[in-house]
């Protein structure tokens, strides 16, 4: 496969140019080319700005029956970006420019304008001076004068400079910090007066807090002297509102003795009612002689007249045994 990309092409031997066919084609036909937006623009159907640069596929054509100089004009079209309003301009070869045709407004129109007023103007004053010496030399001595008042500025700023530059900002720095620190110790100095007098009038405070409070100690201790009672021993404030030890063991034999009087009368009564229990009698032996017979009932008499005193005895006792011990637990209840 030969080479695509070469400069010398082959060319057979019995090539004609001259037999080539020529197509018949337009001469408004139109193509699509690559191009940036020579100016900005804003497009008047929805407002979208399209800035100087901006990309297109847009299509190309030659303007029909027009020409500068010999030179073509082309037209472009391209679409907004937004709405996709088409929009045409064309190119200017006497301007060297582009002009806005349709479809959108070009901005900084102004400046365009204002140039081309100074350009118009420039012109007017050339042909006056070529027509007139006298216009020449008003001309001229206008300039020298704007001249003239242009470097009396120029000197004047090239003085305010030296001015400037004459100033030392080292002292003016040292200035500064000198008036800062004389401004540091100032503060410093009020500080310490106003902490020096807090803690004078908070040393005042205390010392009067301090007599009021003892003030107040020794009268409530005179009060308290004076409302407590007389007593031989320390411990007798304790057992002031209570009873003493004589009042209750008298109090408590008291009750003991009233108990033990009635609990009394009811084992003296069952000794009295075992008096009438008739004890069962032993068999008496035949064999046993009346000497003996007499010293048995003699003993059973006497145990019989000792057993009640003995039982009643023994149940006052057990009784009042049984009463003081409930009395002691009624008084350790209470």
């Amino acid at each position: 496969m030969s080479e695509r990309k070469v400069l010398n092409k082959y060319y057979p031997p019995d090539f004609d140019p001259a037999k080539i066919p020529k197509l018949k084609l337009p001469k408004d036909r139109q193509y699509v080319v690559r191009l940036m937006a020579p100016f900005n623009m804003r497009c008047k159907t929805c407002g979208e700005y399209i800035y100087k640069g901006k990309k297109f596929n847009a299509r190309k054509e030659t303007v029909q029956n027009e020409l500068y100089m010999g030179l073509p004009i082309f037209r472009f079209y391209i679409k907004c970006t937004r709405c996709l309003a088409e929009i045409t301009f064309k190119t200017d070869p006497e301007n060297t420019d582009y002009a806005m045709e349709h479809g959108a407004t070009r901005n900084f129109q102004a400046e365009k304008l204002i140039e081309e007023e100074e350009k118009r103007v420039q012109e007017e004053r050339e042909e006056e001076e070529l027509n007139n010496p006298m216009k020449v030399l008003e001309n001229r001595t206008r300039d020298s004068k704007m001249e003239m008042e242009v470097l009396e500025n120029l000197q004047e700023l090239k003085d305010l400079n030296q001015r400037q530059a004459q100033v030392d900002f080292e002292s003016m720095l040292g200035q500064y910090r000198e008036m800062e620190k004389r401004e540091r110790e100032r503060e410093k100095e009020d500080d310490e007066r106003e902490t020096k007098d807090m803690l004078e009038r908070a040393l005042v405070k205390r010392l009067q807090d301090s007599d009021s409070g003892s003030e107040e100690e020794s009268s409530s201790s005179v009060n308290v002297q004076s409302k407590k009672p007389s007593s031989d021993k320390p411990t007798d404030i304790l057992t002031a509102d209570k009873p003493t030890e004589t009042q209750a063991t008298c109090v408590k034999r008291a009750k003991l003795e009233s108990w033990e009087r009635s609990v009394g009368t009811l084992g003296g009564g069952k000794g009295s009612l075992g008096s009438l229990v008739v004890r069962k009698k032993q068999a008496v032996n035949t064999t046993t002689s009346p000497v003996q017979i007499s010293a048995t009932d003699s003993k059973t008499s006497i145990a019989s007249t000792t057993a009640p005193s003995i039982g009643a005895q023994n149940g006052s006792s057990s009784l009042s045994l049984l009463g003081a011990y409930s009395d002691s637990e009624s008084n350790d209840s209470e």
